[in-house]
């Protein structure tokens, strides 16, 4: 067995300091309850009754108790932890802000797509209205009628060609042909229907057409509002005819400026008719809304530009009844 010794040397009072193998330690109490501490700094309490033997011994160490005492027990532990609780923090922490910021993000965008929208949908109106006081503006090309007879005249119109004498000499059927082979009106079709022409004088062309206005005209106006959104309200009454008056009146300078370009004509009388309630009977009746008679040297003297077509209207004879509360109200036709 192994050599051990222990030496325990009194300093009074119940004290003692005990020099063994494993190292000096410092004892006290009395007997029956003993305490010692060692410089590792290991305490060592026994208990036991005198005389029987029997006896409870507890070994501690001075660090943790202190630890007890003050509060600072496990501080390793406690960082630790308080680290791994504030990373799963962080980490939800950072995941709520990304997911807000997403969210932010989207909205943006939403609100952006709105905008651009409603920032189309208001051209798309102001494009319309525009286009219906317009009409007036754009025009077939002129046909010079000598030069067609001689031959001098595009590939796409040498078809004019064969009626160039007949027309040249006034024959007033040549130009019902030639305006059923060229159609003049087609591009016209979206602002008016069911063109007809006549004529029996080689100077005098006459045209009747539909306007079309409650297919063509809008009733509701478009736009944005200073926060960006879109604003949709019903024209008013006077707003709403106003449109329809530039509409029709651009439409008929349309039809007079296309009629002197195809034929070599002196005037055209222009009928603009639309399907309205006749309140004498209380049926839909088609009635004439305006009747104009347009002399060639006159219109070519306009500046198409920057006129307004229904002040331009003023400058020909012609039968018009129109209120800006109410529109057009039925009118005679001018005789040729």
């Amino acid at each position: 067995m192994g050599l051990n010794f222990r030496k325990s040397i009194s300093l009074g009072k119940g004290l003692k300091l005990n020099l063994s193998k494993s190292g000096p330690s410092i004892s006290f109490g009395k007997s029956g309850f003993r305490q010692s501490v060692n410089l590792k700094g290991q305490t060592r309490t026994s208990v036991g009754i005198p005389g029987t033997g029997v006896y409870y011994t507890k070994t501690s160490n001075v660090k943790n108790i202190a630890g007890i005492l003050t509060g600072k027990k496990d501080d390793k532990k406690t960082t630790s932890s308080n680290k791994k609780t504030a990373a799963g923090g962080s980490k939800k922490d950072e995941a709520a802000i990304a997911a807000k910021a997403q969210a932010k993000q989207e909205a943006e965008a939403a609100k952006a797509a709105e905008l651009e929208q409603a920032k189309q949908t208001v051209a798309e109106y102001e494009e319309l209205v525009s286009y219906i006081k317009s009409v007036h503006k754009a025009s077939d090309g002129k046909v010079d009628w000598e030069k067609v007879k001689a031959g001098n005249v595009p590939a796409d119109m040498t078809g004019l060609v064969n009626f160039a004498d007949r027309v040249l000499g006034g024959d007033t059927s040549s130009y019902l042909e030639v305006i059923g082979a060229f159609n003049p009106f087609e591009d016209l079709t979206e602002f008016g229907s069911n063109f007809l022409v006549g004529t029996d004088d080689p100077d005098i062309l006459e045209v009747e057409f539909q306007v079309k206005s409650d297919e063509v005209v809008p009733t509701v106006g478009y736009s944005l509002t200073s926060t960006g959104k879109l604003s949709e309200k019903e024209l008013g009454k006077a707003a709403y005819y106003d449109l329809v008056q530039d509409y029709v009146a651009s439409t008929v300078l349309r039809v007079a400026r296309d009629s002197f370009a195809l034929l070599p004509i002196k005037t055209v009388l222009i009928h603009a008719c639309d399907t309205v309630v006749n309140t004498a009977t209380g049926h839909e009746e088609e009635m004439t809304l305006l009747s104009a008679k347009i002399n060639r040297e006159q219109l070519e003297s306009i500046n198409f530009e920057l006129v307004d077509p229904s002040d331009c209207l003023d400058l020909f004879e012609c039968n018009c009844n129109f209120k800006k509360t109410s529109g057009y109200t039925p009118v005679d036709r001018i005789l040729p």
